[in-house]
């Protein structure tokens, strides 16, 4: 099968979040199923060029018909690890992607929306027919509109599977979006049924298109799906996802084992396996002295992830002092999205200095991060919504138990080892809580650090079932192929 993905960001060239290892992961495991996989991305002036080999041009003369005239880009062709990837620059005053930034300018609305229709004008002017075309996020919610309105004369048999990362995003636009694009007709797009806002009248919203248009809609877990329908996570498109719910369903990421693997990681002193745990327990030595913590016999919980509202920052702060008043040690490694949650992070930093059982990285350092994981023998993850949530996942292949809450993606890959009703003792592989506030929170740390201190043959049992479980890119490749397939013959 040639399937084409048209996104924004692919690691680790472009990587703002998830979606970038999303992206790449999803296109390697297409590939090692025997399919051909194109990447279509913007050529931003801040990405990290050192990851793209053979950078050359692939179509020097591409005009995209924007407003009244036409802007002229280039296309350049490079492979990043192994994917081939084009890369989209316009030459236009507007400098869509020189702007030292992936996302955060005001007109990202115009900047997507022209990076959708370029996408569209090169598959079409280089004669590229893949069988599907897979989509992601708000940015290319309009690709589906576009293909099905503008060229399904020159490309009627090209299907789409749209994916959504994150509801809270969606991309609005008015009428100007309309113009720009060559859709026009505002008066057929502002239809309820097809792009107007279900609860502002006068936007066009990017991702309903989406929905609307494309052949089938995926997001990142099933019980995300449910959310999305049922819950506030779907930021006002419940209804539109009840209406399309035939063709709507959660497929779980995956995570990539050549490089989140603790047989193989280049970034950790000592391997160790499911079988034999002892470097574990070395690497826990050797995280404690890189962070000058002391080593004593304690348990070590860690946290990885963005500081902000969605992570349940207010439950971080909290387990930081719960680990300690339990005679557990506790390591953050985080960056703050806003400066009032960085400065109270940097206080507690100040605060927290001298203690030899606590260590708060603010910041990101990819090399830490991978003996952290190695290192911890539990792994906090309090979110108030999350979509699919790789931090579980990965804890769980290096064998740190996860202590989650029950929400989106990690309702569907922790299982409570003492509560859980669908799996068996054997099966179960962490700890999960369900209210946003500290005592639920508490509870499931209570149990982890007990069965620690308590029962530690009963908790090795418990790391060495997590660590059998298989969250790679496997079985979401196979769920994604059969989607594919589905679409395509119908």
């Amino acid at each position: 099968m040639y399937i084409v993905q048209i996104a924004s960001e692919c690691a680790p060239v472009i990587k703002a979040g998830g979606l970038g290892d999303v992206v790449y992961g999803l296109s390697r495991e297409l590939e090692i199923r025997g399919n051909t996989v194109e990447l279509i991305l913007p050529k931003y002036d801040c990405m990290r060029y050192d990851h793209i080999w053979g950078l050359h041009d692939a179509y020097r003369d591409l005009w995209v018909p924007w407003y009244g005239g036409a802007i002229h880009c280039s296309v350049y062709c490079g492979w990043v690890h192994g994917r081939l990837c084009f890369f989209i620059e316009p030459h236009s005053p507007d400098n869509f992607f020189n702007r030292g930034c992936y996302y955060g300018c005001d007109d990202d609305n115009m900047r997507f929306a022209f990076f959708s229709k370029a996408a569209l004008e090169f598959l079409q002017k280089s004669n590229k027919r893949p069988d599907v075309i897979h989509c992601h996020d708000w940015q290319t919610g309009l690709v589906p509109v576009m293909l099905f309105e503008n060229y399904k004369y020159e490309m009627g048999n090209q299907r789409v599977c749209y994916t959504i990362h994150n509801f809270k995003h969606q991309g609005m636009g008015g009428t100007e979006v309309l113009w720009a694009t060559g859709l026009n007709n505002p008066s057929y797009y502002f239809q309820y049924d097809r792009l107007r806002d279900n609860f502002n009248p006068f936007a066009l919203n990017f991702m309903k298109g989406g929905i609307v248009y494309s052949n089938a809609v995926t997001t990142v877990s099933p019980h995300h799906a449910w959310e999305a329908r049922f819950t506030p996570i779907g930021y006002g498109l419940g209804h539109t996802l009840h209406v399309y719910q035939d063709k709507f369903t959660g497929v779980l990421n995956g995570i990539d084992h050549d490089f989140w693997n603790p047989e193989i990681d280049r970034y950790i002193p000592h391997h160790y396996t499911q079988e034999d745990l002892e470097g574990k327990a070395k690497n826990k030595k050797a995280l404690r002295e890189r962070l000058l913590l002391r080593d004593v016999d304690k348990p070590l919980i860690a946290f990885i992830g963005r500081l902000d509202d969605q992570k349940g920052v207010h439950l971080v702060h909290h387990a930081i002092y719960y680990a300690l008043q339990r005679d557990a040690q506790f390591v953050l490694l985080g960056s703050a999205t806003e400066p009032g949650i960085n400065a109270h992070f940097q206080h507690e930093k100040r605060v927290l200095n001298d203690n030899p059982d606590v260590h708060l990285e603010l910041g990101f350092n990819e090399e830490l991060s991978h003996l952290i994981y190695a290192g911890a023998d539990m792994i906090v993850v309090p979110s108030n919504y999350e979509p699919c949530g790789l931090t579980q996942m990965i804890g769980l292949k290096y064998g740190t138990v996860p202590i989650v809450r029950g929400v989106g993606g990690l309702v569907n890959t922790v299982f409570d080892r003492d509560y859980d009703e669908k799996y068996l003792p054997e099966e179960r592989n962490g700890y999960v809580f369900y209210d946003t506030d500290p005592y639920a929170l508490e509870s499931a740390m209570d149990r982890a650090i007990g069965l620690w201190y308590q029962y530690p043959e009963e908790f090795r049992k418990l790391v060495t079932q997590g660590m059998s479980y298989d969250y790679s890119w496997n079985h979401p490749g196979k769920d994604y192929l059969e989607i594919y397939e589905r679409i395509r013959h119908k």
